[in-house]
């Protein structure tokens, strides 16, 4: 029977975390495998509260187990996750398959044996991810195609005749209605063959938020593992509630760091360029329509702006690559289980 290690990444949401965790038992039963909960460095009590109530509800002794990690320093999304694939299942053994889930997501009971059945039935397929919606059944746009020059225009311009041109370059077309393969998927809920991460590596550290789950699939592709959109698997997810983006009144630094540093590395410095200044033209033509038709901007407040002085900051010094010990973990990274 094919194992599965769940891995839930927490900051700084301990009780959301624990009703996760006890959605992923649910839909973890009649499934081999257990669940590792990692705490990216609250430094808020999470980790202890965390590790009392699993002991206490004896989920640490269940028929899937749940493990508690410290991860010992905050690497970020990738880096935290990172920490519990290198876990593994308790006493070391290896997976078969990794799901990943938010610590704001709450699966259907069938969601991870959805995405299990459908990565058995489709061995040519590296990873499998599911449909997502708010808590009213609202969905979230979580499946898209790989970013490029031409998407980064038609995204910042948002006018109808340029996306009906630029049409196969859009990066958040409309949800699939059925089961399909797609370029990317956000790591809400994903499930990944184990044989594909030894392949191609874990998630890349220097991103310390956003585009991670991007370079990653993209790196599947490349090495001929494609990424699914399972409809499915249903999982329920609250959002942005560690990140604060709904609440966000400029662009973070983290944000343009990872998008510069995913087009630098995956197609090269001159692309970089060339997707930066797409972006800006197309947002100076919604800005002129939206002057013209009194509509609202949209845009967080200076966010062209952030955008051309952050690209021209990073020409001076240049982001550069998370070293790690060869093994993928950065030294700075220190891994302490309950």
């Amino acid at each position: 029977m094919p194992k599965v290690l769940t891995v839930i990444l927490n900051w700084r949401t301990p009780d959301m975390t624990l009703r996760s965790v006890q959605a992923a038992l649910t839909a973890m039963q009649g499934i081999d495998g257990a669940i590792t909960v990692v705490d990216n460095d609250s430094q808020d009590g999470s980790f202890e509260q965390m590790a009392a109530v699993v002991h206490a509800r004896g989920w640490d002794r269940a028929t899937t187990p749940v493990q508690v990690v410290q991860a010992g320093w905050n690497g970020g999304f990738g880096a935290g996750n990172n920490v519990g694939i290198r876990a593994g299942l308790p006493g070391g053994a290896r997976p078969d398959f990794v799901y990943i889930l938010n610590s704001d997501a709450f699966p259907a009971p069938d969601a991870i044996r959805c995405l299990l059945d459908h990565l058995l039935a489709h061995p040519a397929t590296g990873f499998a991810g599911s449909h997502i919606h708010g808590p009213e059944g609202d969905a979230h746009h979580t499946a898209f195609r790989f970013p490029s020059v031409a998407g980064e225009f038609e995204q910042a311009a948002r006018f109808g005749p340029v996306s009906r041109l630029l049409r196969r370059f859009v990066v958040a077309p409309p949800l699939p209605l059925a089961t399909t393969q797609v370029d990317w998927l956000a790591g809400a809920s994903l499930m990944m063959r184990q044989d594909v991460l030894d392949q191609i590596g874990l998630f890349d550290e220097t991103y310390f938020l956003y585009f991670e789950e991007t370079d990653l699939c993209l790196r599947a592709a490349r090495a001929g593992w494609p990424t699914d959109y399972v409809v499915e698997s249903r999982v329920a997810h609250i959002g942005s509630v560690s990140t604060g983006m709904k609440e966000w009144q400029r662009i973070p630094g983290f944000w343009l760091d990872s998008r510069h540093y995913y087009y630098v590395k995956n197609h090269g410095t001159l692309k970089a360029a060339m997707a930066t200044l797409a972006h800006l033209a197309g947002g100076l033509i919604w800005r002129l329509r939206a002057l013209v038709q009194r509509r609202d901007v949209i845009d967080p407040p200076h966010y062209l702006t952030d955008l051309a002085s952050h690209a021209a900051r990073v020409l001076l010094r240049p982001i550069r690559p998370r070293p790690t010990d060869g093994q993928g973990i950065s030294p700075s990274g220190k891994e302490h289980l309950t």
